[in-house]
């Protein structure tokens, strides 16, 4: 009956495994304690063989598995290609020194500076650091700050160590182009403003990264950039920066008329925003430079309405 059994086990599966479910309960009435039963593949036994000793090593495979199956190791020194990759260890490659990091010149923090500094909404976005790393790129920030009007090229170098240190996080991938560009280094900007647009998807650094091109020499990049779906997204102050990169683009090309045009929004008529006094400040300077200087005078008084604190030279220019 157990013979039965096994072959009808054998037919159902179409080989001779075991069934993944079920198991016959008794053992073939020729079977012993102690015996393994037989698996397919096994040799069978021949007259005058002799039980292979547990602790001979001569009877037990290679490390690698048996040696008389294909791919096997038959002779080392002939290299990894007939050896089995199960048994020995990938010959070690070289590694390509372009693509390793290179470390960076990281300069002195102030003692004073400890980074708790930063807003709370970016502190928050540093949680996912290590404590230690946490409180080196929250510092280097605070240098940022510390330096952006000052010392710009200082301000970028603690910007470019807090990236090397958190890559992967948007806010300090655009601190990193924020300081780049107000030290003149267009190509790193954009490049970490790209990285930032990437990870967060947020849209917010899209004229500077516009302005960039133009400071590359790229004019009708930075125009493609005005016309892309991405501004509509702009929140009012952007928008307006757009605008403003948009109408340098035109300069940039002799489009001297056309830069005009481009300011010419209902907005130039509010004068209660921030962004009132930049924008009608660069509609005055478009009138200038396209030749319309009585117009541009007029544009420039308006400007100096508003500049109480004497950010801009509207005033003297009203008057010349």
């Amino acid at each position: 009956m157990p013979e039965n059994m096994d072959r009808n086990s054998s037919d159902r599966n179409g080989r001779g495994d075991r069934p993944s479910s079920s198991r016959p309960s008794g053992r073939p009435s020729s079977s012993r304690p102690g015996d393994r039963p037989s698996r397919p593949g096994d040799r069978p036994s021949r007259p005058g063989d002799l039980p292979a000793s547990p602790r001979s090593g001569e009877s037990r495979p290679g490390r690698g598995g048996r040696d008389d199956r294909a791919g096997a190791t038959r002779n080392v020194s002939d290299g990894r290609a007939v050896s089995d990759p199960r048994g020995f260890r990938p010959t070690p490659i070289d590694r390509d020194p372009s693509r390793v990091r290179p470390r960076i010149f990281e300069p002195d923090i102030p003692e004073h500076v400890t980074g708790e500094e930063l807003e709370k909404s970016v502190r928050a976005e540093l949680l996912s650091l290590s404590i230690e790393n946490a409180k080196v790129v929250a510092r280097h920030m605070v240098c940022v700050n510390l330096y952006m009007d000052i010392d710009p090229e200082l301000a970028h170098k603690h910007a470019t160590a807090a990236a090397y240190h958190a890559g992967r996080l948007a806010v300090v991938r655009e601190t990193a182009g924020y300081a780049a560009y107000r030290a003149g280094h267009y190509e790193i900007a954009l490049k970490e403003l790209r990285a930032a647009n990437r990870i967060s998807g947020d849209v917010t650094s899209w004229p500077v990264m516009a302005d960039c091109e133009r400071g590359l020499g790229n004019p009708l990049k930075a125009l493609k950039m005005a016309g892309s779906p991405e501004v509509s997204r702009l929140a009012k102050p952007e928008e307006i920066e757009m605008r403003i990169v948009a109408a340098g683009a035109r300069r940039d090309l002799g489009e001297l008329d056309a830069a005009v045009v481009t300011l010419q929004c209902r907005e130039l008529q509010n004068d209660r925003e921030p962004w009132s006094l930049r924008i009608r400040y660069a509609y005055a300077d478009a009138l200038a430079a396209a030749g319309r200087a009585e117009e541009a005078r007029e544009w420039f008084s308006k400007c100096a309405l508003l500049d109480e604190e004497e950010e801009t030279d509207a005033a003297e220019r009203a008057e010349s």
